[in-house]
C-alpha cells in the first residue's frame, strides 16, 4: 500500500520549489519577439535564449532596476532607453538626482538641463492646465517636502494665496491656461502673505510668518531656481528626444525632490493631455535614479505614472540600490523587476519575499558579476512557469567591460572586518568614462588611464590610480572630486593621500 503524505505548503514556499518540476525559465515563446517591435537585452543562462524585452504581453511597460554600485544598473538604463528609441522612437526623460547621466547624454547628442547651472524652473507655470489644478499639485508637494500637512491654518494661507496669484496674473483658475500667459512665482506668493502680515489685520501673525517661512526656503535670492521664469520648455519636455535634468548641483535633496515632483506632475498632464495614439511602443520613459524622497512617497505622481501610463504608451524606469527605497504601490505594479547584484541580506529577504523566486535563483543573484542579472516579469496573462529567470550578461551598445578599483589597503582592521564596509567598487567602462569626465579629466588623460588597467586586467589598486592619475599632471582637486563621486567618504580619501605621497 502505498502512503501518501499530505503537505499544506504556502504559496509563496510553492513558487520558491516549482524549479524542481520545470526550468526556472519561461518557454522561448514568451522570451524571443518580434525583433522590429521589441528591444534584445541579453542572452538566458540556462538555455541561451535571446531575451528581447515588449510590454504588450506583460501588464504595463513599467521596470524597476536594483542592485549595488557598480552592478550595471545605469548601463542597463542607458542601453534600454537607447534601444527604445531605435525600436519605437522613444523619448527619454531621465531625473539625474546625482549627475550620473550627464557626460553620457551630452556624448549622446541629448539636451541636459542643469538646474542652479543657469536653467530654471517655475514651479507655477501651467503648461495648458487649470490654476486650481496646479495650486493642487504645489500644495501636494509641500506636503511631501515640509510639515505643512500638521498645519491646517498655514496650509490655507498659502494656497488661498497661491490662488491670488494666478487671479492677479489675468488667470482664470477654473479654464484652462492660455500659453501666452505669463504665470505667477513663488515670490508672488510670499509677497502676497507678506502684505497681509503688514496689514496686522490678521489673527494669528505667528501663522502667516511660518507658511511665509516655508515659501521663503524656496524663493530667496541665489536659491530661488523654482521661483524665477522657466528657461525650459515644458511644453516640449516629453517629445524632444533624450533629456537630462540634472538635479546634482542644487543645494540639498529637498531641492531635488521639488524639481523632481513637478516634472512628474507636468509629465503626467502632458501624458494624460495627449492620450492614447495608433503608434506602437512607447512615447516616453521617464528615469527615477536613485531618487528616494519620490519613489517612496505615496502622494508621488509616480504612482499615477505607474497606474496610468500603460494606457497613455508612457513607461517609468525606477532605479535604486536599495529595493526599499521604492514605495510598495510601485514595486509591486511594475510589469518588469531586474536585479543585478544585491549586497544585504534584508534587501534579498525583501526581494524574495515580494517576488516569490526560488532558492536557486537568489543563490545566483548574491553571486552575479558586473551585468547578470535576474528578471522578474509579470505576464498579463495566467502562465504555469516561473516568471523569474537569468540572463548572463546585458548585452548593450558598447561592450560591458568592468573595471575594478580595490581600497582594501587602505582600510582598518575593523573596517576590514565589517560585512558592511564596501572594499571595492566596479564599474563598467562607460560609468566610469562618465565618472572621470564629470571629474574634469581630459580625454587624452582617460584614454590613457584605462590603456593602464587594461594592462593591470582592469583590477586596480586605488593608490596606483591615485599615483597614475597625479602622474599625468592632474590637480589633486580633480582626484578628489572623482573618488567622491565614487562614493569613498573624506576619512578614506584622506588617508588614500597620506598612503600615496
Amino acid at each position: 500500500m502505498t502512503l501518501v503524505r499530505i503537505q499544506n505548503v504556502m504559496s509563496n514556499e510553492l513558487s520558491k520549489r516549482i524549479f524542481l518540476s520545470r526550468p526556472p525559465e519561461p518557454p522561448q515563446e514568451f522570451l524571443l519577439n518580434d525583433p522590429t517591435n521589441s528591444i534584445f537585452l541579453g542572452i538566458t543562462k540556462l538555455f541561451s535564449v535571446p531575451f528581447t524585452w515588449t510590454y504588450s504581453n506583460l501588464t504595463n511597460p513599467h521596470i524597476a532596476v536594483v542592485g549595488i554600485t557598480g552592478a550595471g544598473k545605469s548601463f542597463f538604463v542607458k542601453t534600454f532607453i537607447t534601444r527604445a528609441s531605435y525600436i519605437w522612437n522613444t523619448n527619454a526623460i531621465i531625473i539625474d538626482w546625482a549627475g550620473e547621466y550627464v557626460a553620457w547624454v551630452k556624448q549622446s547628442g541629448g539636451t541636459v538641463i542643469s538646474l542652479a547651472k543657469g536653467d530654471y524652473l517655475n514651479i507655477m507655470d501651467l503648461s495648458g492646465m487649470k490654476p486650481i489644478d496646479r495650486v493642487k499639485q504645489i500644495m501636494n508637494s509641500l506636503d511631501i517636502l515640509t510639515d505643512i500637512s500638521g498645519f491646517p491654518e498655514q496650509r490655507r494661507l498659502t494656497a488661498e494665496a497661491i490662488e491670488q496669484a494666478y487671479i492677479n496674473a489675468g488667470f482664470n483658475l477654473a479654464a484652462p491656461a492660455s500659453p501666452d500667459g505669463k504665470a505667477p512665482t513663488l515670490k508672488d506668493v510670499a509677497s502676497l502673505l507678506d502684505e497681509k502680515l503688514q496689514e496686522g489685520s490678521y489673527e494669528y501673525p505667528a501663522e502667516l510668518e511660518n507658511a511665509i517661512y516655508r515659501l521663503r526656503q524656496f524663493s530667496r535670492e541665489g536659491e530661488d531656481y523654482f521661483a524665477r521664469e522657466s528657461t525650459i520648455d515644458l511644453g516640449k519636455l516629453s517629445s524632444s528626444g533624450l533629456v537630462d535634468l540634472d538635479l546634482s548641483s542644487l543645494p540639498d535633496e529637498r531641492f531635488r525632490a521639488l524639481a523632481a515632483l513637478f516634472i512628474l506632475q507636468t509629465l503626467k498632464e502632458k501624458m494624460r493631455a495627449e492620450g492614447w495614439s495608433a503608434a506602437r511602443g512607447l512615447k516616453a520613459l521617464v528615469v527615477l535614479d536613485e531618487a528616494w524622497k519620490v519613489a517612496s512617497d505615496e502622494r508621488s505622481d509616480a504612482i499615477t505614472i505607474i497606474r496610468e501610463g500603460r494606457k497613455y504608451q508612457f513607461g517609468l524606469i525606477v532605479a535604486s540600490q536599495n529595493p526599499t527605497d521604492i514605495n510598495e504601490a510601485i514595486f509591486s505594479n511594475v510589469g518588469t523587476t531586474v536585479m543585478l547584484r544585491i549586497r544585504f541580506e534584508k534587501f534579498m529577504n525583501y526581494l524574495q519575499g515580494s517576488l516569490n523566486f526560488s532558492g536557486f535563483i537568489r543563490r545566483e543573484i548574491t553571486r552575479f558579476g558586473v551585468g547578470q542579472a535576474a528578471v522578474d516579469m509579470s505576464f498579463n496573462t495566467s502562465v504555469q512557469f516561473p516568471n523569474t529567470f537569468i540572463i548572463d550578461r546585458i548585452i548593450g551598445e558598447v561592450p560591458l567591460n568592468s573595471y575594478t578599483i580595490t581600497i582594501a589597503e587602505v582600510l582598518n582592521p575593523d573596517e576590514l572586518a565589517a560585512r558592511e564596509t564596501q572594499k571595492e567598487y566596479s564599474f563598467e567602462k562607460m560609468d566610469l568614462t562618465s565618472k572621470f569626465v564629470e571629474s574634469g579629466l581630459s580625454s587624452q588623460v582617460i584614454q590613457d588611464i584605462f590603456k593602464d588597467m587594461d594592462d593591470k586586467n582592469r583590477m586596480v589598486d586605488v593608490r596606483w590610480l591615485v599615483q597614475t592619475i597625479s602622474g599625468r599632471n592632474v590637480g589633486r582637486e580633480i582626484i578628489i572630486s572623482f573618488l567622491r563621486s565614487m562614493g569613498v567618504s573624506d576619512s578614506i580619501i584622506t588617508r588614500i593621500f597620506t598612503y600615496t605621497s
